[in-house]
């Protein structure tokens, strides 16, 4: 098993859980909402993604106030970074070699 795609995490090829990984990979932290806006999905889609990732020990789950607001932060766990950049690494591969 040589081919790049070999190397894709199933966990993160959902094009939903690939772009809430890049945000989050973007940013310190990101709260609930501006990842439902940023990303333009619906309360309960992103919370089953997000689900998936913490599952998966990708991201970490914070909750809190800011103010008098509750807030639900998100953050990329040391494993969710090494995994994002190897999906990354893996896809930069693939579309490399297509070039050649």
């Amino acid at each position: 098993m040589t081919h790049p795609r070999m190397r894709l995490d199933d966990v993160i090829h959902s094009p939903v859980r690939l772009s809430i990984m890049a945000a989050l990979r973007a940013a310190d932290a990101v709260h609930f909402g501006l990842l439902r806006d940023e990303l333009e999905v619906s309360d309960s889609l992103l919370s089953k993604h997000l689900a998936s990732l913490e599952a998966a020990g990708y991201i970490l789950v914070t909750k809190g106030y800011e103010g008098r607001r509750p807030r639900t932060w998100y953050t990329l766990t040391p494993e969710g970074r090494a995994a994002f950049d190897a999906y990354i690494a893996a896809l930069r591969e693939i579309v490399d070699a297509a070039g050649q």
